[in-house]
């Protein structure tokens, strides 16, 4: 799978770059057609070095650093979170860490951080960014019909960053390169932000003959991705999971590809690689002894969540009513939690009502069934049942992000927004850089009045969001504020000046900050509106909210106010 601006790990990449005349072969997990390349206009073009980058095979000269890594992965999911490329959905992702890290502790090597999340897009796709940052398609975890199938990729995806595949890519040329990456993701986030006007001149920006270059060198070689086959095979068979299961799910995607217009790449005509990899991934399952792996329940619950997302309202009942009554599923645990979900969605609340007692006698206890019993009480007004429910679950699952977010939301729709405060802070003593948590305190300490702890947590939440602009805007005010003591004033002046110092350091590096966060001065890219628009997200992934799909970022804020993607209303339940 080739590598973009972001160093995706499918062939089909993000930002659409990959034009050279002979691209690397296509991997298998993206099945979605790249449009053709765009027609290159007269405008200034983005500086790429004249030399190479290093010999890929060759370890020594790999010094591109992890902490390098991990800094530039973390300026890019800041990105995606401001845009709504970031799926903020707590039980999706924390079931995704919990697949991946099982597979990162199957073996030894793996000798590094790793955080995998969803990307709120129906299109099959995953790939890995740099410092052990690993995205997941919504649509390809729908496809996955096993969890081992959906482990075939994580796995596949984990090994590209412990063979350092990515960090032999960008080392030799760490200043320029970062800089380079960042304006073309910046050039699509600015078109995304702006609409359609600016597409032309970013569509050229991208066009470049020194941006089709660098993405030529950037595409993984053949070599990698084999590797990353058979290190990926031994650490989903380190695991525990079903070794025939990588195979399996490739020849499901090369059918899906069957099916792709004239409009897709030569690539995917001219390259079969896939079924070179089929055939291998085949060969390695039949040296070993077949085993019979379960799908967790967890599995099971996250799909039928998505699909509760897809759709009208009424059509995602309908689907999961059907599926009950014809006993078409895998799961009947799991597709009544759909069903449940789904009315939720549609504002049914009798019958979710109904449909939850019904849930909770035939399953186990489970955390997603308790915050969704938590939400069916709360968003049918039974405020002070909600809260009892959310105790008792927090209690039992102290750790789970979607119950420590739900839980003081129910608090401030109660009136009690001193409690939803104080256990904020609580938490951020535990959830230290959690933005969602920032976010939840400001809007209680603005109920209550304390203007200067109420733009402090904004900040921070900006700052997650790598607004640093808009982070310092929240710290100058308030220092401003006036109802702080001086423990507090304290806290904000030095935030506030290490926020200027990384500003300053960027700067100094050629990048600029813009409302909406980074921005590359020598790209004359710049990002000015405060967030894209709702439904949008970075580097060519289309809408996340268009017909038929409810993928879309929760609603977006202005400048100082209280909300943001995937604030906390659980609109989409």
């Amino acid at each position: 799978m080739g590598m973009a601006v972001v160093l995706a790990c499918g062939p089909v990449a993000h930002a659409r770059l990959a034009y050279a005349a002979d691209p690397a072969p296509p991997g298998v997990y993206s099945s979605v057609p790249t449009p053709p390349p765009p027609r290159p206009l007269d405008i200034p073009t983005l500086p790429v070095p004249d030399q190479h980058l290093p010999d890929l095979g060759d370890a020594a000269q790999a010094d591109f650093s992890p902490a390098q890594e991990r800094k530039l992965g973390e300026t890019i999911i800041r990105q995606l979170r401001a845009s709504g490329g970031y799926m903020n959905d707590p039980e999706v992702n924390d079931y995704l860490n919990q697949l991946g890290q099982r597979l990162v502790q199957g073996t030894r090597e793996a000798k590094q951080d790793f955080e995998f999340f969803a990307v709120p897009d129906s299109q099959v796709n995953a790939f890995a960014l740099p410092g052990g940052f690993i995205g997941v398609h919504t649509g390809l975890i729908l496809l996955a019909q096993s969890e081992s199938e959906l482990a075939s990729v994580l796995a596949h995806e984990i090994s590209h960053v412990t063979q350092h595949h990515i960090a032999r890519m960008i080392s030799g040329q760490k200043d320029s390169m970062l800089m380079t990456l960042a304006g073309l993701a910046l050039a699509v986030l600015a078109s995304r932000a702006h609409g359609s006007s600016s597409g032309d001149a970013t569509m050229a920006a991208i066009a470049s003959s020194q941006a089709a270059a660098l993405q030529h060198q950037l595409n993984f070689t053949r070599e990698n991705e084999y590797e990353a086959d058979r290190i990926g095979f031994q650490r989903l068979d380190a695991a525990g999971f079903d070794v025939t299961a990588p195979a399996t799910f490739m020849e499901k995607l090369q059918r899906s590809t069957r099916f792709i217009d004239n409009g897709a790449p030569n690539y995917l005509r001219t390259h079969p690689v896939t079924y070179e990899r089929i055939a291998e991934a085949q060969s390695r399952a039949a040296g070993l002894r077949y085993r019979q792996v379960a799908d967790s329940l967890d599995f099971h619950m996250v799909r039928a969540l998505l699909r509760s997302y897809e759709g009208e309202p009424k059509d995602a009942v309908a689907f999961f009513d059907n599926a009950l009554a014809e006993r078409k599923y895998n799961n009947e645990i799991a597709t009544h939690y759909g069903l449940v979900a789904s009315l939720l969605r549609a504002k049914n609340y009798p019958r979710a009502k109904i449909e939850l007692v019904a849930l909770e006698k035939m399953a186990p206890p489970h955390p997603m069934i308790d915050a969704m019993a938590g939400h069916v009480y709360l968003d049918s007004g039974d405020i002070p049942a909600a809260i009892k429910r959310f105790e008792r679950a927090l209690a039992k699952y102290p750790n789970k992000m979607q119950l420590v977010y739900d839980y003081p939301e129910a608090l401030m729709q109660a009136g009690r927004n001193a409690d939803a405060a104080a256990y904020c802070e609580a938490e951020l003593l535990r959830f230290t850089t959690d933005g969602q948590l920032h976010l939840l305190a400001a809007r209680a300490y603005s109920a209550l009045g304390k203007r200067m702890l109420q733009h402090r947590h904004q900040g921070e939440y900006y700052a997650w969001q790598g607004n640093l602009r808009g982070a310092i805007d929240q710290f100058e005010l308030a220092a401003k504020a006036g109802d702080g003591d001086f423990y507090q004033l304290s806290v904000v002046d030095t935030r506030l000046r290490a926020l200027r110092r990384e500003v300053a350091d960027q700067q100094k590096a050629g990048f600029g900050f813009g409302r909406a966060g980074l921005s590359v001065e020598s790209a004359n890219v710049s990002v000015t509106d405060e967030r894209a628009r709702p439904g949008d997200a970075p580097w060519g992934w289309g809408s996340l909210s268009g017909p038929g799909s409810q993928f879309g970022p929760d609603s977006l804020s202005s400048p100082g106010s209280l909300s943001g993607p995937g604030s906390l209303s659980r609109s989409r339940r």
